[in-house]
Formats: structure tokens, sequence, C-alpha cells
């Protein structure tokens, strides 16, 4: 497309997580996650751990400094539960409070305006182990109040200067590799049952967690961040289509339609109907200031039985594939947020996370030339500017990642980050995607 140019006060930025960067898992009485445990099993697929990770932890003030050079002006990050609550309950852990102090403050100080996300996956393992009724976790409703105190213990302390606070991250994810198919933490395989109560209880979770901090502190922007991908047919048989729509039901439409509609989707309402009680639609709606959006790609879906939904992946039409096997579709993004602003009254948004895993290599002059990560930043970027021109409500753009990190299940062998980190001397080299993004948001102008 011909140049664009973002309209003023457009937000330009990069997200992280804490269990991916931070490291330092054994340091100042934090306490420990299911990621710890499920890393313990030997269940991660290069045998690499997220103890050092980008041992952001120490470096943070390096990193910062990343941002700053890049122009960038917005940072989303992750708050480590299990540092602020060592059991996820009860006593505090002021050491971890202390570090997000010191993180926010560095970023306040560089003109970056910080975003807290209040759950990023590492769930205490004591919530876990403590199976109530329901099940641990997030499989029961015993995780409720919880997420609310934890949501009230970090806002008391940071709400003075951080303005902007994000619930969740990809619930989807969570519930479907966490608790459905066991690929992730804490690797349970409940099928659709487990899938479905995960997802219902972090949608619980999230509505008590921004009432309580919203009882507590005005004038602050609160949202939450949804992994959202249009999910496709494989094909045109009858089976294939309602997979898809299935798909979709589950993927999208129980986060998203439960926080702006308070809506169970009715293809998956008697499914559900043992556990949704009455009041709960209510309490899972809450009119959000911000609506973090995470895009990929689409997802193709087959019907196929013997998983979980009889849907399973079928084979995407794209022209090329990222390091992670994922297909390279940026107009699906144009078409989430056209969907957004269509079916969902054109909500104010932000692209949250939007990026690529690549096999880099360090070249001989010590750069890395990512020319692939480039061309996918700018496609989707492309796609964001036809989007905002047709008058969808998109606020900003972060990148996924400010830098390599430890890659879940995968470990440290697949790299999204715009910022080589050498895991054995932590240095940190910026890629010529960093380059790329940093130049647009420097002159607003793709």
């Amino acid at each position: 497309m011909p140049s664009f140019t973002f309209p003023p006060g457009f937000r330009w930025g990069a997200s992280t997580s804490s269990y991916q960067i931070e490291g330092a898992l054994d340091v100042d009485g934090r306490g420990s996650c299911v990621w710890d445990r499920f890393t313990a099993q030997g269940r991660i697929q290069d045998g690499t751990s997220a103890a050092t990770a980008c041992d952001h932890y120490h470096r943070f003030p390096e990193d910062i400094a990343l941002l700053k050079a890049a122009g960038f002006d917005s940072y989303r990050f992750s708050i480590a539960w299990p540092r602020v609550q060592p059991t996820g309950t009860g006593a505090v852990e002021p050491r971890g409070l202390d570090f997000y102090d010191r993180l926010v403050d560095g970023l306040l100080e560089a003109g970056i305006t910080p975003m807290a996300c209040l759950y990023h996956w590492d769930l205490p393992q004591p919530l876990e182990d403590a199976a109530g009724p329901q099940g641990g976790g997030w499989q029961g409703r015993d995780i409720i109040g919880p997420f609310a105190d934890y949501a009230r213990i970090v806002a008391a302390r940071l709400a003075d200067r951080v303005k902007e606070w994000m619930m969740l991250n990809e619930p989807n994810v969570v519930a479907i590799f966490g608790y459905g198919v066991g690929e992730h933490a804490p690797g349970h395989t409940l099928g659709e049952q487990g899938i479905l109560r995960a997802l219902h209880h972090q949608n619980l979770a999230q509505g008590a967690a921004l009432r309580a901090i919203a009882a507590e502190h005005s004038g602050l922007t609160l949202g939450t961040v949804l992994n959202l991908q249009p999910s496709v047919p494989d094909s045109d048989k009858p089976e294939d289509v309602a997979a898809a729509a299935r798909w979709d039901a589950v993927w999208n439409r129980v986060s998203l339609d439960g926080v702006l509609r308070g809506e169970i989707p009715a293809l998956l309402a008697e499914k559900m109907d043992s556990f949704v009680l009455p009041g709960d639609r209510e309490a899972i709606r809450y009119p959000i200031d911000l609506l973090g959006i995470n895009y990929y790609s689409r997802m193709t879906m087959k019907h196929e039985e013997g998983h979980p939904f009889d849907v399973w992946w079928g084979e995407a039409q794209c022209r090329r594939w990222t390091g992670m096997a994922w297909p390279v579709q940026p107009e699906g993004l144009y078409d989430l947020l056209s969907e957004l602003r269509t079916g969902y009254g054109n909500p104010a948004v932000f692209i949250a996370e939007n990026g690529c895993a690549y096999d880099d290599v360090v070249a001989e002059d010590g750069q890395i030339h990512d020319a692939e990560r480039v061309l996918y930043f700018r496609e989707h970027l492309e796609s964001v500017a036809q989007a905002l021109a047709e008058g969808c409500n998109v606020t900003g753009y972060l990148c996924w990642s400010l830098l390599d990190n430890f890659e879940w299940a995968y470990g440290l062998a697949k790299r999204f980050g715009v910022v080589r980190v050498d895991y054995d001397t932590q240095k940190r080299t910026p890629k010529d995607s960093y380059h790329f993004l940093s130049a647009v948001a420097k002159s607003g102008r793709l």
C-alpha cells in the first residue's frame, strides 16, 4: 500500500512477560509457579529452563534503554504473581513489589508509559495444588477471590504511577493448552470440560479483579488482553464449516463475548451449563476501557474426531511460514479489526502482541539481518493502517517481543525478539527488525 501516516498519539512499543524474561526464579522470596514444575518434569522440548532467561530481573535498566533508544513510548510487561504472593494467597513478599517499583520508576524516567498485565501464565503452584470441589487452579471458583486480592495488592502499590492495567493474557491458550491437551503448564489433559471450566473461571476472576481495582482507584485505564484469530474452515464441507464455527466459539467468543457482552456462546452453552451459575454472565461482563489484541495468524480448522470439540488444525493457505511453522497471514489482522468495528461497537483496542520467530543468524558483521521478520512487521502494519483508514479504533501497536526469551514449551530455541539475547553472555544486539520498527515509531510513517 502507499505510504501511511499514523494518527497523532498512536502508540508504539513492545511487550514481554515476567516468566519469559526475568529469570531469578529463586531470588528475593519468589514462590514456585506451574511453569517451574512443568519444566522440572522434563516437558520443555529443548531441555532448557527459564532459570536465567534474559536475566531481566537484574538487567532491566539495559532493557529500558533499548525501549527508549527505539523511540517506543509504551511497554507492556507482566507482574509475576509468585513474586508478590509466593503461595498465591496471604503474605505479601515486599521484595517482589520493590522490583516492580524500580521497573516502573525506570520506565517513567525514560518517558515510557508502563502497561501492567497482572497474569501472564505464571500461576502460583500452591493454587494449582489446592484442589477445590471442581479442581485446582483455573478449574474452580476458589481462585476468583485470590486473584482479585492479588490485583488489589498490586494496584495499591503501583496505581499512583501505572495508569493502564490489563488483567489476563490469552486465557484461551491457558485453557486449551494448559488444561485441555497438556502441552503447557500445568499440563493437564482434561479435554473439553477442562478447557471450558478454565475459560469460564478466568472470565469470572477477571471480572472480580476489574471491580476490585475500580472500587479503590479512579482515573485508570482497565482492560485485558485476548489472543484473537479468525477461525476459517479447511474446506467447504459442511462438517469443516461447522468445526471452524465451534473452534471460533472456543478460541475467540468465550473470552471476547464474556467481557464485552456477558454472553456464553450458544454453541457451547449446553456444555457449560453445569458450572455456569446464575449471575455469572453479569459477573464476567465489564465495560473495559481498552482491549489488547494478540494476533499471529488465522486458524484453519477441520472436523476430526478424537480431539476436543472434534476439531483439529487443517492446512492453511498462505505464501510463507514462520520458524514456528505458523502461517503468515497479515490480512487476518485487518479482518479481525474490521469485525470488532462492525460487530462489537468499535471498542478502543491496541495490538498487544504481533510478531514471529525465525532462525536468526548472526552475520559476519555481528548483526542480525532478519529480513523475514521485517517483512512480517511491515505487512501487518499495513493491515493496521488499512483498518485505521476505515475507522477502526486502534490506539497503538506493540511488537512481540522486545527480547528473545523463554518460549514456553519450546524453551530457548525459538527467538521472537527484535533484540537478540546471547544466553551465555546476556549480550543484547538489536536486530534489523528493531531498527525498522524504531524508524516507523519515530517518524509515525510506514
